[in-house]
């Protein structure tokens, strides 16, 4: 006998629009796409603003009037970004002073370890 295997089943890509953002650019979002679950933001495209994420379009569903079906126009790599958003790689703050700032801080207000006589305790 043969079997043909079961066709995947279609990829689900699903938003809930949940609330006006804080500053009323834009709408909250969650997003249901395949197995995950995602938090976001929709916010309309703006001619010579940088778009963040990615460039979609939504379709009414039946279900309820703030949820639609997403289709994909223009995905994060096709604007250049990368696929996800960089992970910090270590625990705790951002480090801002990178060998670049502290050289840069040595040019302007001198090596305060160059310019203080040596202290004697």
């Amino acid at each position: 006998m043969n079997r043909d295997p079961a066709p995947p089943p279609p990829k689900q890509d699903v938003v809930f629009v949940h609330s006006p953002t804080e500053a009323g650019e834009g709408m909250r979002v969650i997003r249901k796409r395949d197995d995950t679950i995602e938090l976001g933001e929709l916010r309309p495209v703006q001619e010579g603003k940088p778009l963040h994420g990615e460039l979609i379009k939504l379709k009414p569903r039946k279900e309820h009037d703030r949820l639609f079906d997403v289709e994909v126009l223009a995905s994060r790599a096709e604007l250049g970004q990368p696929a996800q958003p960089a992970a910090i790689g270590h625990a705790g703050p951002a480090q801002i002073a990178s060998d670049a700032y502290r050289d840069n801080w040595e040019a302007i207000f001198g090596d305060r370890a160059r310019d203080e006589p040596e202290r004697l305790n």
